[in-house]
């Protein structure tokens, strides 16, 4: 920074440094035409030396806009922060809000019977620009009153009852049919239990499905069995609990998370069932729980972090410009192979869309 400016410099500062006035200054870091290509490069030059940063409250004002964003999880707080789906989540949104100049405000709710919370909190307060919202039900009433109110939205997850809205995802059903045919075609599984999540979320439902469709597919569907869990450890144990499981029952079971495998596994170890020995496993998420498991948990690493910043990146243009045109975007997942299934070492295979 130049000698003699003291605190923080003002547009004032660098339009004195120029010779022009302060609006002059605004427009000419605002791109408008008014203004001379060699008089925009002077003030550039002379606020790049100056380290003149922008109000970005200043340029919300101009732009009758916040400059927030909110990221909405109609789940409980407690939900929010311990899992680390939704700390990637956070961190993707973050990293692209960033380098906006935007801020984030998360909003969630106090239990979960209380999701309507998490999305009133914003379309009362009326503090954001544009809403991301991931985890919501099936058929949740709430994302079309945000939309009717006039706030751009984009989704985190497949909304097949929502088409006119913009989303960003994976294909769950091509991913759960790949971790189901590996335990068939590369470890020879004949009898496969599927434990799903929450059935009221189109994740669990899709996730299922994919199942459906390798067993079916093998002539499997008589053999195997769905039971439908919550996405917890505890529903992970609770599923094999009491359940004939090994030579005498299921010999591989696909869960639809990490956390319900790593569940799944306590239970097998307690009863002395080895894994893979007796029981193949596989989960789906690979957020970190199934790289420190013993045995690795064999998964579908789903990319969180860049599906929030995509989100994130679709909801910008929205903002802009209400009308857009809705979009949809499916990001590539990949196979993560570890010892649970019977794979020897960690290998990544592919699944491109």
């Amino acid at each position: 920074m130049a000698q003699g400016v003291q605190g923080r410099v003002t547009l004032k500062d660098v339009a004195a440094r120029v010779g022009i006035s302060p609006a002059a200054v605004s427009m000419a870091l605002s791109g408008r035409s008014r203004i001379s290509a060699a008089t925009v490069e002077q003030v550039k030059a002379a606020a790049a030396e100056l380290g003149y940063v922008p109000s970005s409250a200043a340029k919300a004002l101009r732009n009758q806009r916040s400059g927030v964003i909110a990221v909405i999880v109609p789940n409980s707080t407690q939900h929010v922060f311990g899992h680390s789906y939704f700390m990637q989540v956070l961190t993707g949104v973050s990293s692209a809000a960033n380098e906006r100049d935007l801020q984030v405000l998360v909003s969630t709710s106090a239990s979960e019977a209380s999701g309507l919370t998490a999305y009133e909190r914003v379309m009362r307060s009326r503090t954001a620009d544009g809403a991301i919202v991931t985890s919501s039900a099936i058929g949740d009433p709430n994302i079309e009153r945000l939309t009717a109110g006039g706030l751009a939205v984009v989704l985190i997850g497949n909304y097949p009852e929502l088409p006119g809205t913009t989303s960003v995802g994976i294909d769950d059903v091509a991913a759960s049919r790949m971790v189901t045919e590996h335990l068939i075609e590369v470890h020879g599984k004949r009898s496969l239990l599927h434990v799903t999540g929450p059935l009221d979320h189109q994740t669990a439902v899709d996730r299922r499905e994919g199942f459906l469709d390798a067993v079916r597919a093998h002539g499997l569907l008589a053999a195997s069995d769905v039971v439908e869990g919550d996405f917890s450890e505890r529903a992970g144990y609770d599923a094999l609990d009491g359940r004939r499981l090994g030579a005498d029952g299921f010999d591989g079971v696909v869960f639809a998370n990490d956390d319900m495998a790593f569940g799944g596994l306590q239970l097998l170890r307690r009863t002395g069932l080895s894994v893979p020995g007796d029981v193949a496993v596989v989960g789906f998420d690979d957020f970190g729980l199934s790289r420190i498991t013993d045995p690795g948990i064999t998964t579908v690493h789903v990319p969180a972090e860049q599906m929030a910043r995509l989100a994130a990146e679709r909801l910008i243009p929205r903002i802009e410009d209400p009308t857009a045109a809705p979009t949809r975007d499916d990001l590539e997942v990949s196979l993560v192979l570890r010892e649970s299934c019977g794979c020897a070492r960690e290998d990544v295979v592919l699944l491109r869309n």
